[in-house]
C-alpha cells in the first residue's frame, strides 16, 4: 500500500504503528476486551486482498504501548468511504489504557472529519469509556463450555442429539484442517449466492488459514464426495468464535449443520476452551433461535458510530436492497462469486 497520511494534529502519546507484528499482538494480549479482530495480521491480508489501507494506531507511554486502535479505510462505489475498527468481523475498536483508549477514539474522529469520511464505526464486546454512544441492533450469543464432551452431550437435551446424531446416520462426516478451505468456499460461495450477498474473495479465507495457522479453524460436513456444510472459526485465548457458516439448503432436511456446530464444540472442549462464541445475529431472528437452544446465553454488541445515528447497513428485506438481493439469488454461482469477491471488499459488514 501506499501509506496512510495523518491529515491532523497527532497527540504526541499517539502514532501510526510502524513495528512488527510480534511487538503489537504482545500488546493486544495483555489488553481486555482483546479478540482476534485486534491481532496484527488481519493488516497485511486486508490489505493485500482488497486494497483497502489500514492505519493502525497506537499509543505509547514510557516506550510501552498502552492501547492500540486497528482501522482499515473502507471505499465502496456503492457505499461510500467509512473507517471500521474492524469490518467484516463482529468485534474491534480501541483496547488498552482508558485514558488512552479515549485519545485514541477523540483522534480518529478528527481523522475522519478531516478526511471528509461518511462513518466512523467501532465495533466492541464491551462498553467503552469513550464520547460516542452505543448502538446494539445486533446481539452476541455465546455458550460457556463444560469441562467434558459428555457434560455437553448431556445438557442438550434429547432433540438436539437426535438433531446431531441424524446427519451421521446419513453419513455425514466432519473433516478439519487447511485443506477444508477450498471445500469451505464452496459451501460459503454458494450459500452467499442463495441469501442475495456477495462473498467474500476465495483469497481472503486462503490467506486467514496461512496468516492465522492454528487460529483458523476451517471444518466440513461431507456426505460421500460433497461438502454440504462449513465453519470457519477463529481462536482467541480461551474462546473459539465461529464467524462464518454456511450449508447448502437442499441438505437441510438432514440437519448438517447440527453437526457442524456440534463437532467445532467438540473441537473446543478437546483443546482446553472455556466459551464457544456463535457470533452476531439479530435479536428473535432465526439465527438467532437456533444459537439458544443450545445453552448459549446472549451478550450485549457495543458497535459506536460517528456521526452518531442509529440503524447500520441498509435492510436487505425492502426496497432497492429487497430488489438488488432478488436479481443476486438468480445469478449463476461462478458469476455471482466473480462479481461478490469484486464488490465485498467495500462492504464492512
Amino acid at each position: 500500500m501506499s501509506g496512510f497520511t495523518i491529515a491532523v494534529p497527532i497527540p504526541p502519546s499517539i502514532a501510526l504503528y510502524s513495528g512488527d507484528a510480534a511487538t503489537w499482538d504482545a500488546a493486544v494480549d495483555g489488553f481486555a476486551g482483546a479478540t482476534a479482530a485486534h491481532l496484527y495480521a488481519w493488516k497485511p491480508l486486508i490489505e493485500d486482498v482488497y486494497q483497502q489501507e489500514c492505519p493502525y494506531i497506537a499509543a505509547r507511554r514510557a516506550g510501552r504501548i498502552t492501547a492500540v486502535l486497528p482501522l482499515v479505510d473502507v471505499r465502496s462505489v456503492l457505499f461510500g468511504r467509512s473507517l471500521v475498527s474492524m469490518p467484516y468481523l463482529n468485534s474491534g475498536g480501541p483496547i488498552g489504557d482508558n485514558t488512552d483508549i479515549r485519545a485514541l477514539s477523540e483522534y480518529a474522529v478528527e481523522l475522519a472529519r478531516s478526511l471528509r469520511i461518511g462513518e466512523l464505526e467501532f465495533r466492541a464486546l464491551r462498553s467503552l469509556p469513550i464520547g460516542l454512544r452505543s448502538h446494539s441492533e445486533k446481539v452476541g450469543t455465546v455458550l460457556d463450555l463444560p469441562a467434558s464432551i459428555e457434560e455437553l452431550w448431556k445438557a442438550l437435551g434429547s432433540k438436539l442429539r437426535s438433531q446431531i446424531r441424524r446427519p451421521q446416520k446419513e453419513g455425514v462426516e466432519m473433516r478439519f484442517g487447511p485443506d477444508q478451505v477450498a471445500p469451505f468456499f464452496r459451501v460459503f460461495s454458494r450459500n452467499m449466492r442463495d441469501l442475495g450477498s456477495p462473498t467474500h474473495a476465495a483469497r481472503f479465507f486462503s490467506a486467514i488459514a496461512e496468516k492465522f495457522g492454528d487460529r483458523a479453524w476451517f471444518g466440513c460436513a461431507w456426505l460421500r464426495n460433497q461438502p454440504i456444510a462449513a465453519g470457519c472459526g477463529l481462536q482467541f485465548g480461551d474462546e473459539v468464535e465461529m464467524t462464518w457458516a454456511s450449508t447448502i439448503r437442499e441438505f437441510n432436511s438432514i440437519a448438517p449443520n447440527m453437526l457442524l456446530y456440534w463437532t467445532f464444540m467438540e473441537r473446543a472442549i478437546q483443546q482446553g476452551l472455556r466459551r464457544f462464541n456463535f457470533g452476531r445475529s439479530t435479536p428473535g431472528s432465526g439465527p438467532h433461535r437456533f444459537k439458544l437452544q443450545w445453552g448459549g446465553r446472549d451478550v450485549p454488541l457495543h458497535w459506536y458510530r460517528w456521526p452518531d445515528k442509529a440503524g447500520g447497513a441498509p435492510r436487505q428485506d425492502s426496497g432497492p436492497m429487497a430488489i438488488a438481493t432478488r436479481v443476486w439469488q438468480k445469478l449463476p454461482v461462478p458469476l455471482a462469486t466473480a462479481i461478490g469477491a469484486r464488490l465485498r471488499g467495500g462492504i464492512s459488514a
